[in-house]
């Protein structure tokens, strides 16, 4: 048998090497997937948001993380049980209520009442589409600017009602309150509401800036209604501010007029959305050490402790929504200080710890992708949710 030439035999030798290859990579990539490495990119095509699990060598703590590109593609949305400023849901139910909107990442938020008839008021400020229906209480928020940046910070509220006298009084929002507060509650609220003690019915007074409420803003509002006990009625027109039992209730009857003040510090205005927790653990690079409440050693405790955590952090590039695996044999979970580190080793320029345990969790593509230490999905307040806009801005 006459042997082929040698040209013929290169060219046999190629081709197998060639496809040798192209099989070679393709097992690579799909191990990659199987060990959660992203997959990569096409050319040419607009960057999207990627899962990753990392497991910590020499330490049993499975990482989980969704990077989303920097890109005025991706928006954040800031959601709540119900659609509402109380209530409990999952985070999976709580993106029904978002217009139809295509998510693609979400990660559970703030801490929060569980239970009650308040339940699923977050601890502090929370802002859905530049509404706020939640203020802030003096921790730590995430929040994105009108220039599309973001932040955080300690936010504190400012929020107060000044009467026809002259005379000001702080007020909470949609919030339980004590007998000795006044709280100002809004149709995102609820529907009704129990009487805490007295009751002023709130209406738009002429043309002053109204609902939606929105930070940063001084709103004129007439009495509609005084009412004293019993249930209170929210309709979607009012607004209705409510005293304490012990809480000093100015003597106004039907048509007076007042103004509402929704100032924060800072200033907030434009802000679309926002969402707090706590605390801050990386700031420009740097990790922030965890300091003790100065009254709570059952929460410090929890914070030096190993258990599920979840975060929010970025750096120039990419936002990062972080879940850490805990509570199960080869993933204990981490501290605070740990997840700090673990923050920064990831990329993060800064970061804000969200709630934990057994809220803490992740949600892409359709399902969830950490493990949920209750074995199930707990019903919680807020989250934060990532869409993609049919349209660039």
């Amino acid at each position: 048998m006459k042997a082929p030439p040698v040209q013929s035999v290169w060219n046999l030798f190629t081709a197998c090497y060639v496809s040798a290859v192209r099989t070679s990579a393709i097992f690579v990539w799909a191990l990659g997937l199987l060990l959660g490495a992203p997959a990569p990119q096409s050319a040419g095509a607009e960057p999207k948001p990627v899962l990753q699990s990392i497991r910590r060598e020499n330490y049993p703590c499975t990482i989980h993380v969704i990077k989303v590109p920097r890109t005025r593609q991706f928006e954040f949305r800031s959601l709540h049980a119900d659609g509402k400023a109380l209530g409990l849901e999952s985070l999976s139910g709580q993106m029904k209520h978002a217009n139809g909107e295509k998510f693609l990442a979400a990660i559970n938020g703030d801490f929060y009442v569980r239970q009650g008839p308040y339940e699923g008021d977050p601890r502090g400020l929370q802002m859905v589409r530049g509404e706020m229906i939640s203020a802030p209480s003096g921790g730590a928020s995430f929040w994105i600017d009108a220039s599309d940046q973001p932040h955080t910070g300690i936010t504190t509220s400012k929020l107060r009602v000044e009467l026809p006298d002259g005379s000001n009084t702080p007020i909470e929002l949609n919030a339980p309150g004590e007998d000795n507060t006044v709280v100002l509650y809004t149709p995102t609220a609820a529907t009704e509401i129990r009487s805490r003690g007295s009751e002023l019915i709130l209406e738009r007074d002429g043309a002053s800036q109204w609902l939606p409420l929105k930070p940063g803003r001084i709103l004129t509002a007439r009495v509609r209604e005084v009412k004293k006990g019993g249930r209170v009625q929210i309709a979607p027109d009012v607004m209705v501010l409510s005293f304490g039992r012990r809480a000093k209730v100015p003597a106004l009857a039907k048509g007076a007029t007042l103004k509402i003040n929704t100032e924060t510090e800072p200033g907030l205005r434009g802000v679309s959305e926002a969402i707090s927790a706590g605390p801050v653990l990386v700031r420009e690079g740097k990790r922030v050490p965890v300091k003790a409440p100065k009254s709570d050693s059952y929460v410090f405790s929890s914070m030096t402790e190993s258990h599920p955590r979840s975060a929010i952090g970025w750096n120039d590039e990419f936002y990062f929504l972080v879940s850490v695996d805990g509570r199960k044999p080869d993933s204990v979970g981490l501290s605070l200080d740990e997840l700090s580190r673990e923050l920064i080793k990831l990329g993060c320029t800064d970061a804000m710890n969200l709630d934990g345990g057994g809220s803490a969790t992740l949600w892409f593509e359709g399902k969830i992708r950490n493990y949920l230490c209750d074995g199930y999905e707990r019903k919680i307040a807020n989250g934060l949710g990532v869409v993609e806009l049919t349209e660039k801005k």
